[in-house]
């Protein structure tokens, strides 16, 4: 079958055509019946089995249809080929009708959960809307709890969670734009954005790059994230993904852009800076000092996050002078006994880290929580007698563990843990010297990022030394002085408080 056939007026030719496609799809439901005083209309619907709803097509279609529609005489109403002429007097009561001129067309829509009606004589299809597939309800997101705040997170379904942003923000200036992706997966992606707000350069970068792409299928909204982003090779996200729809509808009012993926409940906002990154929802519902302070505490977790374990192989490998004296007797005492050098010692303890993570992470639940939490206490203290390791390695690891939990990003912090890994060879090979060369190296990668043209250490960066960006960057100062959106997405419309 060539691309775009079209309707054939003789309903055997279609449904053959229609069986062909579908051939071995045992989900694939046919139905042909007659309607009419005499029985001279012939009709057929085609759907795929647990994507509709059932009920619908049994009182909307079938039942108006096989006993309505029995009764209709035939008049130059009923065999114009017109059509809606049928469906009126029919009386199917679906709120959503479409029509369908291609037999590719109208595949395509049953495989999204409407009914295709073929009616005898037309040469167009009817699309009935009859979705009703299963879905999980709203919850609270796992990976994004917050003390204060929303409870709702996304779903699975991209009309849900389109919906939650739409209640957020009542406005009909918020526009939620269509997209189908996906060579075989025809994934639905929804743009979403504030007509009057987002800069009209990044809405068409946006728009020509999710146009550009041809792929199989988006299965993820990780995927679609790694065929746009500007630099997929950094270790660095580009675009940030969350579960929560107040944190995406806050975005949307700052002049951002969001994507959303069906099938996923995880939604991409962009551009995305090293700024708001280290923002998190609840700095915006607790008290303006507290969550000043909570930020810089994330700023010091990533510093220590990077160089924690490369600061301790560097002192104690390379250079113990810069210890006091007290310290650096007691470091030297507690590695008598450890047969390995610093760097064995601290990628041993890492690594080991990394794995109890895992774990931790494929195996959800109380279970994953309980490997996490006995199994560092047992392997840190049954490495520590065993004499492999030092006590105080057992501590920088743990801090720089317990830190990168302090990150709010995901993404963000594994970039940072992977990042560490490079500088503690560095600082094994040439001591400070290598903490700083790699310190340079990872500041330079940053710098030269970019997210949709955005510099991503924008306001530090890039666009300059903002200070109204500032005011939300490395503190949060009251609503009431926070005026105008952030600078970093150039606004239309930069007054936020009038």
């Amino acid at each position: 079958m060539e691309k775009g056939d079209p309707v054939h007026k003789k309903l055997d030719k279609n449904m053959e055509k229609m069986k062909d496609i579908f051939k071995n799809c045992d989900d694939v439901v046919y139905r042909q019946f007659k309607v009419g005083i005499n029985q001279e209309f012939s009709l057929a619907i085609v759907y795929v089995d647990g994507l509709v709803d059932n009920d619908s097509i049994s009182d909307f279609i079938l039942r108006p249809l096989l006993e309505t529609a029995r009764k209709i005489e035939p008049t130059p109403l009923t065999i114009k080929d017109n059509l809606y002429s049928l469906i009126p007097e029919g009386n199917i009561s679906i709120s959503e009708v479409k029509e369908s001129e291609t037999i590719d067309e109208a595949v395509d829509t049953i495989l999204t959960g409407e009914t295709a009606l073929l009616i005898d004589g037309y040469k167009k299809i009817v699309m009935l809307s009859t979705k009703g597939w299963e879905k999980r309800g709203i919850e609270e997101p796992e990976t994004e709890a917050v003390i204060r705040g929303p409870r709702d997170g996304f779903t699975e379904t991209l009309r849900t969670n389109t919906v939650a942003i739409r209640r957020r923000i009542r406005d009909p200036m918020l526009k939620v734009k269509m997209v189908e992706i996906g060579e075989r997966s025809k994934t639905d992606v929804a743009v979403l954005y504030m007509e009057d707000i987002v800069n009209e350069k990044l809405l068409s970068e946006v728009k020509e790059r999710l146009e550009r792409i041809k792929i199989d299928a988006i299965i993820e909204s990780s995927v679609l994230e790694e065929v746009i982003e500007d630099n997929c090779m950094s270790p660095f996200p580009q675009m940030e993904n969350t579960e929560r729809p107040d944190s995406v509808a806050a975005s949307l009012l700052e002049g951002r852009i969001a994507l959303i993926v069906d099938n996923t409940p995880f939604a991409l906002v962009l551009p995305a800076t090293l700024g708001t990154f280290m923002q998190s929802s609840e700095d915006y519902y607790t008290r303006w000092a507290i969550a000043s302070v909570a930020r810089i505490i994330r700023y010091i977790a990533g510093f220590v996050v990077v160089l924690a374990p490369a600061s301790y192989i560097a002192t104690t490998a390379f250079n113990p002078e810069l210890l006091p004296t007290g310290l650096a007797f007691y470091v030297a005492s507690t590695r008598i006994n450890v047969p390995f050098p610093a760097v064995v010692e601290a990628f041993a303890m890492e690594l080991t880290i990394e794995f109890l993570r895992e774990a931790g992470t494929r195996i959800s639940g109380p279970i994953g929580t309980t490997i996490g939490i006995v199994g560092g206490l047992i392997i840190g203290q049954a490495a520590v007698e065993a004499g492999i390791v030092s006590p105080l390695m057992i501590i920088v690891v743990a801090v720089t563990t317990i830190a990168s939990f302090t990150l709010p990003s995901y993404e963000f912090a594994a970039g940072l843990r992977f990042y560490r890994f490079i500088i503690m060879i560095l600082s094994a090979v040439l001591g400070l010297y290598g903490i700083m060369l790699g310190l340079i190296v990872m500041v330079t990668h940053l710098v030269k990022l970019n997210s949709f043209g955005i510099p991503f250490t924008s306001p530090f960066s890039g666009l300059g030394f903002k200070t109204g960006d500032l005011k939300d960057v490395l503190v949060r100062l009251p609503n009431t002085k926070m005026k105008y959106r952030p600078d970093f997405t150039i606004p239309k419309d930069k007054n936020r408080i009038r």
